[in-house]
């Protein structure tokens, strides 16, 4: 039997004393100008991609990566994603940000792509098409599905703070799914965003063992300390994605990021 995604998490964040999960988001744009001056963009994202994973790996606990900005590489774009993902360490969680959220015989595929084909061990979902759109997602064994509750996104507030019979929209969609997951092989996680300390801890007092995965520390303004406040003592990934690999833009990015994840796991304590 596979030890749980919870349980994985649990042994990483002793171990390294870290909660910190690096995401990459490899902007063209933002890629240092010596990597996109001699390799092609598919190259240069690779080498961008590695580097900062092998100057990071001893800080995080965790590697998200955005699908978006590995399609957007057209053909390249999954070679890629797999060259990014060998050089991971084993023991290092990784997690498919794709928020797929389609009918059920579509997302079955999605979710043998993600599990099967590529070896992710958690995603993120969107679980705005019911049930029958998440449950895919966790079958299989000692992986997380972690699905969209409370975003620190802006638009945000257009649904997911609905108040509905007295209790917010983004909070019965997550005892929902909790209650999904409690027969599967596979665990419910939630995203839950760090730009609303109160909303955070208000979710975690209603689901104190549920995998969270953090976004918006750092760039979006998010605070470590009230953060991991919120956050209490259940299991959690803090993700920072631009403050860390954009560290630097010159010829030192991957020794900057190095730099950034060693203080942002500091500032984030375990």
């Amino acid at each position: 039997m596979k030890p749980t995604f919870s349980d994985r998490l649990g042994a990483l964040r002793t171990s390294k004393s870290s909660v910190l999960c690096v995401g990459l988001d490899p902007d063209p744009a933002r890629l240092p100008v010596h990597l996109t001056a001699s390799d092609s963009l598919a190259d240069a994202t690779r080498s961008f991609c590695q580097k900062i994973v092998e100057t990071t790996s001893q800080e995080a606990i965790a590697f998200k990566l955005n699908f978006a900005f590995f399609e957007a590489l057209g053909d390249d774009g999954y070679a890629v994603m797999r060259d990014v993902l060998e050089v991971i360490p084993d023991d290092v969680l990784t997690i498919a940000d794709a928020k797929r959220g389609d009918i059920g015989n579509s997302a079955s595929f999605y979710a043998r792509a993600v599990f099967d084909e590529l070896g992710f061990d958690s995603i993120t979902v969107s679980p705005y098409m019911g049930r029958d759109s998440v449950d895919p997602f966790l079958t299989h064994e000692g992986t997380c599905a972690f699905v969209l509750a409370r975003t620190s996104n802006p638009g945000s507030a257009d649904f997911q703070q609905l108040v509905i019979d007295g209790t917010p929209l983004y909070e019965r969609v997550a005892t929902s799914v909790a209650s999904w997951g409690e027969e599967a092989a596979g665990e419910t996680g939630f995203v839950v965003g760090a730009t609303n300390a109160d909303h955070l801890a208000h979710l975690r007092s209603v689901l104190p063992n549920a995998p969270f995965l953090i976004p918006g520390v750092g760039a979006q303004g998010g605070s470590a300390e009230e953060v991991m406040s919120a956050a209490g003592s259940g299991p959690v990934l803090i993700n920072s994605s631009r403050a860390v690999i954009y560290a630097s833009d010159g010829e030192d990015f991957a020794e900057a990021a190095g730099r950034s994840a060693s203080e942002t796991r500091a500032r984030l304590g375990a």
